[in-house]
């Protein structure tokens, strides 16, 4: 027991650190208190939580042996969640919010807003770049209110995933293995800023991408009229050439426009055969998806009464993998397969990670 005891108490010792400083260095809770009664209660948690808790917090704590001095037993972790799946942490643990929404609910003790000094109610929403200390005799949930959201955690925690919910990361992680979508250089989530709202110039990289033709954009050096393309001239060319697009003015793209669900889904149409620029009507392409078979029409109507997100953008190019390339009757994946983009055995390893639950 005095073994466990010192691993629990070493496996503590940066959550105290972290809680004790805000983001500028500023004390704001009593580090005297938490080496104290907050170290107390803590090991009285564990010790009524099981003995699989104590393995965990002795393996972190040994973890530490050997590594220079000043690196943490409780190793950062960074998790990109979707929406209802859950972290429910134990006392000592700090969870920094990043991106997207959480929300924290408890039915004892105190979790903590490090950052501004105060405690939460069960049921507050947290602010991001914020760090929560889990306080003594506590038991938290963060759950992920928003399509998705990235965080931060040091400690001991269970992480509980929805059935229920789409799990656009992990679709996003299965376009990336098949060279279909690529992150920022975001410092967090993978880059992939799922919960930000899409731009036109964006929108259309993904479409080429989509389409198998962005190595033939990237070479193409031809030209285009539009004076507000900031990046990416060789996408917006040759779509221009292509017909692809024909732009929002004589001479201009609007490229950090953001872009709508009608919108990118023709842009999908056009990538299937089925639209045409200056033809057909973009602000009908919804209901002409529908009547294809390329959506549902309980993903039309979650589409026209939501917010769009690259979350989507990621959903709705995944989802036309599946989708009969017009006069054809091949599958897009299988014409990207057959242009050599990726393989069928790494489709199918992409897929696996991917939950068949659908909008609508």
């Amino acid at each position: 027991m005095k073994r466990r005891t010192a691993a629990l108490i070493l496996a503590l010792a940066l959550c105290l650190g972290a809680a004790a400083l805000a983001a500028d260095g500023e004390v704001l809770v009593s580090l005297s208190h938490l080496k104290g009664a907050f170290t107390s209660g803590f090991l009285e948690t564990l010790q009524g939580s099981g003995d699989s808790l104590y393995q965990e917090a002795e393996r972190q704590a040994e973890a530490l042996a050997g590594q220079p001095d000043g690196q943490s037993a409780v190793r950062l972790t960074e998790l990109s969640l979707k929406e209802r799946d859950c972290l429910t942490a134990l006392s000592g643990a700090v969870v920094l919010p990043l991106a997207g929404s959480l929300r924290v609910s408890f039915s004892s003790g105190a979790v903590v807003d490090a950052t501004e000094g105060r405690e939460l109610s069960s049921g507050a929403l947290l602010s991001p770049n914020h760090r929560y200390l889990v306080a003594e005799d506590t038991s938290a949930a963060f759950t992920v209110v928003s399509q998705v959201a990235v965080f931060q955690y040091e400690g001991i925690g269970t992480v509980t995933e929805s059935a229920e919910t789409v799990d656009y990361v992990a679709m996003a992680d299965a376009l990336k293995a098949l060279r279909l979508f690529q992150g920022s250089d975001t410092g967090y989530g993978k880059g992939y800023n799922l919960d930000r709202y899409p731009t036109r110039l964006q929108a259309l990289v993904m479409f080429l991408r989509v389409l198998g033709e962005e190595e033939a954009a990237l070479a193409y050096t031809g030209s285009h009229p539009f004076v507000d393309v900031p990046w990416g001239d060789s996408y917006v060319a040759y779509a221009y050439d292509k017909g692809y697009t024909n732009g929002t003015g004589p001479d201009t793209f609007g490229s950090d426009s953001p872009v709508s669900a009608a919108s990118y889904v023709e842009f999908l149409l056009r990538a299937l055969g089925y639209s045409a620029a200056g033809v057909d009507d973009w602000r009908t392409a919804l209901s002409r998806a529908e009547g294809r078979g390329l959506i549902t029409g309980g993903e039309r109507q979650a589409l026209e009464d939501g917010e769009f997100y690259r979350a989507q953008v990621v959903y709705l190019s995944y989802r036309a993998l599946d989708a009969v390339v017009s006069g054809t009757g091949e599958q897009l994946s299988g014409r990207l397969i057959r242009q050599g983009l990726f393989t069928e055995e790494q489709l199918r390893s992409a897929r696996a990670g991917v939950s068949p639950v659908r909008l609508g």
